[in-house]
């Protein structure tokens, strides 16, 4: 999936990170505003030229040091030749100008101190961990902002993690004989492990042994995460579901992961579509439980992402089944199934003191002959809720068959289509006729049927409503 879409909020610049050391670098301006820049420049081993009429004692000092050049105390277009930034800093807005348009006739970048408007780039708000650099910008619209996030990020960053990355930095020559794969693997499983902290630490003999039994983990069998995505809500995944997204190599995804939550998975992992619909299947079970297996011996992380949760008619249990057979290691992440996350966000509880005491969760798959085997005589009693998984294709023959043993005609029933996402939409009824109403509002996605009395519940426990819900079909029947 691209990261572009027209769609998209346009970037008003590229974040980047340059190499200065020895490189030239004009600051035009003497004063305190300058000296913060000359002070991040010699941070970069840059060769700072300036150019001012009068220089802030530190910068003088600086100049005796022989760390910086004073070359001149006007400013002339031809200073900005061969310099890899130009820096205005000056009072002077005028002069600032004047600086930005000499170096934008060089092609040189150029920053004007609290201009964004005639800079070429920005200098961000800096954390500093070196060799690890975090850099916050907001494009220049509120600086103030920007101090306050890199404030936020220094008190959950530790003051040592440079030395995480100095260690690694020293051990990938190391790394280099192994695969790809297995190398993201090795510094992900560091990372996650002891490893980091030994490294935090100062810890080198101990940050080193970690490093070696990370080494062979690499390259022994990759892993399976069987990761329940939830009703479509992101908000809606578990901090774990997200963390396993973020180290997978490859993701197996369903038609009903929608693509906010795939938007999460980790950018480079390979994605493979094993959606299955309505008479029609991508890929059969079995071949799915095939290729887990297959990447799994290739050594590969392997995200088995589901709509919901992956133990209720998501066929979670016979896919971990196969991997268990083939000595495949996993784990399971459950997910918020469609039934609680549905009903929840049309304002319909699954149970109620007054009104059911029990919830029963079926499927209304039908056979290849259009007929449901269900336990009817189960399910038509009242004092509970029933909730119906993949009813809309058969919701004219549940209704009826409902009917037939022993529940009324006037019954409450629901439909959730798109449950939890901007599209959903909600039609109440009775058994009777909820099929009627579902086919008027033309309902085709992914639906929930609830038959029980807490549907009465929905007109005035609902608080859910998606942009342009009367418009898609939302009904207060």
């Amino acid at each position: 999936m691209d990261d572009y879409t027209a769609e998209a909020t346009p970037w008003p610049y590229f974040p980047v990170f340059l190499k200065l050391a020895g490189g030239r670098v004009l600051v035009v301006g003497g004063g305190e505003v300058a000296l913060r820049k000359v002070r991040l420049l010699l941070r970069a081993q840059a060769h700072v030229e300036i150019v001012a009429r009068e220089l802030h004692p530190e910068l003088k000092d600086l100049h005796a040091q022989g760390r910086l050049y004073h070359i001149g105390q006007s400013f002339n277009g031809e200073q900005c030749a061969g310099t890899r930034l130009v820096i205005a800093a000056t009072d002077d807005r005028a002069l600032n100008r004047e600086v930005a348009a000499a170096a934008h006739d060089h092609s040189v970048p150029v920053n004007v101190v609290d201009d964004p408007e005639h800079s070429s780039f920005i200098t961000p708000a800096i954390v500093d961990r070196s060799p690890v650099m975090v850099a916050v910008s907001t494009g220049g619209s509120a600086p103030v902002l920007a101090r306050r996030l890199r404030e936020k990020i220094e008190t959950v960053l530790p003051a040592a993690y440079g030395r995480v990355a100095a260690f690694m930095g020293r051990m990938r020559r190391s790394a280099q004989a192994l695969e790809p794969a297995a190398r993201k693997r090795l510094w992900e499983q560091f990372l996650d492990g002891r490893g980091a902290e030994r490294a935090l630490l100062g810890d080198e003999a101990g940050a080193a042994r970690e490093f070696d039994r990370a080494v062979h983990r690499a390259s022994s069998v990759g892993e399976v995460y069987l990761v329940g995505a939830g009703p479509g809500d992101p908000d809606l995944i578990t901090f774990r579901a997200l963390r396993l997204m973020q180290q997978a190599d490859v993701v197996l995804y369903d038609r009903l992961v929608s693509p906010s939550i795939l938007d999460l998975v980790r950018r480079d992992a390979e994605r493979i579509f094993v959606g299955k619909g309505p008479k029609q299947h991508e890929m059969s079970q079995e071949e799915i439980n095939a290729l887990l297996v297959r990447l799994g011996k290739q050594g590969r992380r392997v995200l088995r992402l589901k709509g919901g949760d992956p133990f209720i008619f998501g066929r979670g249990g016979e896919e971990i089944d196969r991997l268990a057979a083939e000595g495949i290691p996993f784990q399971v992440v459950p997910g918020i199934t469609a039934a609680n996350g549905c009903a929840a966000y049309a304002g319909i509880p699954l149970t109620h003191r007054d009104y059911a005491q029990a919830c029963i969760f079926v499927t209304g798959h039908a056979r290849q002959d259009g007929a449901l085997e269900l336990h009817w005589d189960q399910l038509a009693r009242p004092g509970q809720t029933i909730v119906i998984y993949m009813g809309l294709g058969s919701l004219p023959q549940l209704c009826a068959r409902l009917v037939e043993h022993g529940l009324p005609g006037d019954w409450p029933a629901a439909l959730v289509e798109e449950g939890t996402s901007p599209r959903q939409r909600v039609v109440t009824g009775t058994l009777s006729d909820l099929p009627a109403k579902v086919a008027r509002a033309g309902i085709k996605g992914a639906s929930l049927v609830i038959v029980g009395e807490v549907v009465r519940l929905r007109e005035r426990l609902r608080w859910f409503e998606p942009a342009g819900a009367a418009e898609n079909g939302n009904s207060r029947a």
